[in-house]
């Protein structure tokens, strides 16, 4: 189990609450090609307020990935479509449960 992660939580201005979901539902394929990103999740939490969660082999991954381009996006849309920028937080997991699927 890799134990290195990102979460982030984004809170939009209220008029821009579904501009900012349809970026985080194309943004999935801004991180498609970070081979150092394991797992990479957005999601909802009310119609205000979203959240990133990522897992990464190392430091060395999760860096180069907070220098990446869909950090970058954010801040460059934070202005025009959030409330302030997005917070940030260096997660270590303590624990997981992965499924593997029967074909």
């Amino acid at each position: 189990m890799k134990n290195i992660g990102l979460l982030i939580r984004i809170k939009s201005k209220p008029e821009s609450s579904e501009r900012v979901a349809q970026l985080l539902e194309k943004a999935v394929n801004m991180v498609k090609n970070e081979m150092h990103t394991l797992t990479w999740y957005s999601f909802r939490i009310d119609k205000d307020t979203f959240g990133v969660f990522d897992t990464f082999n190392d430091e060395i991954g999760r860096e180069a990935h907070l220098r990446g381009a869909l950090l970058q996006l954010l801040t460059d849309k934070t202005e025009e479509l959030l409330i302030g920028p997005p917070e940030i937080e260096k997660i270590q997991i303590l624990s997981a449960k992965e499924f593997k699927t029967i074909d």
